[in-house]
């Protein structure tokens, strides 16, 4: 026989199974048609939080999980079907509870009701619902935690390219949404239950997984040669230099100037050289004498005004 484990409920051992009868109990009364991988994630998830998995405090969704690449000749991302196992909204009132602090909530206030057809189909809901959750603090006094969450942006849609709601929206939009909307209230009463959200907020939704960077840059341009800017022309170079030198001679950094150039141009390795060499700049001696940086910006300014006028 395989693996024995503990069949719990309520916190009492009632039989010894093994992990492949555990297994099969699960799916044929609560998970049915789930993989075993997929159980097997719930009896780990409710062994680590001490929860009974025949309550159902978690539920195994089916998710269109995005790759972070596109699909050959198409503008979409490639996406990949995965079992993803969330809390369900009796978890969250169920740690509520357990924290002694949970004074109850209100019934689902909603908005106006709407009617209008979504990719043909027609439709009826509330415009949104607000639901507070009220929390006894330490120093006795009650506090109202209030979530409000529009239909629009909760319903699960029927796939990517179906904009109308699924089945279970589509016959309960009044329910769907105030489940959303007490699960909202729940977290921020109880923050220390967990931000995950529910599966009754993630059914029909993707879920975007960025992957991690390429690790071969061999083939990737330099950043500057990506954004397609020109190139700083010399002409333009040799004029200013005379000026960023004056600016460096003052204090300032020529990081600081170059990258404000690079913010429209693109400047060659020689050119930010001789930028930075102007830290190293020597005095410039006149008739023994080393003129002072208001007499050197004096003679650029004349320099460059006679380059002008050529």
């Amino acid at each position: 026989m395989g693996t024995q484990v503990a069949a719990i409920h309520g916190g009492t051992s009632l039989a010894v199974q093994s992990e492949s009868e555990l297994i099969a109990v699960l799916r044929n009364s609560l998970y049915p048609g789930a993989k075993d991988e997929s159980i097997k994630l719930v009896m780990s998830y409710c062994k680590a939080a001490g929860l009974d998995p025949f309550k159902k405090p978690v539920h195994i969704v089916p998710m269109s999980v995005k790759t972070g690449k596109k699909k050959p000749n198409s503008q979409y991302d490639e996406t990949e079907m995965r079992d993803v196992i969330m809390p369900g909204i009796g978890l969250y009132r169920t740690d509520a509870a357990r924290s002694g602090q949970y004074a109850g909530v209100t019934d689902p206030e909603f908005g106006p009701e709407i009617t209008t057809k979504l990719n043909g189909v027609t439709i009826t809901y509330p415009q949104w619902c607000r639901v507070t959750v009220k929390r006894l603090m330490s120093h006795g006094v009650i506090v109202e935690f209030s979530a409000k969450e529009f239909w629009l942006e909760n319903y699960a849609t029927a796939g990517r390219d179906r904009p109308e709601p699924n089945a279970m929206w589509k016959k309960r939009p009044f329910a769907q949404l105030a489940k959303c909307c007490e699960a909202q209230a729940l977290r921020k009463a109880f923050p220390e239950v967990g931000s995950a959200p529910t599966a009754d907020e993630m059914e029909g939704r993707e879920i975007e997984i960025n992957p991690l960077p390429e690790t071969n840059t061999a083939a990737t341009p330099p950043a500057d040669e990506k954004k397609g800017l020109p190139t700083y022309p010399e002409a333009n170079f040799d004029k200013n230099l005379p000026a960023w030198q004056k600016l460096i001679s003052e204090g300032k950094s020529p990081d600081d100037i170059i990258k404000s150039v690079q913010s429209r141009y693109v400047m060659t390795d020689e050119q930010k050289e001789q930028i930075r060499a102007a830290t190293k700049r020597e005095p410039v001696v006149i008739d023994g004498q080393p003129m002072t940086e208001d007499e050197i910006a004096e003679a650029e300014a004349k320099q460059l005004a006679r380059e002008g006028n050529e």
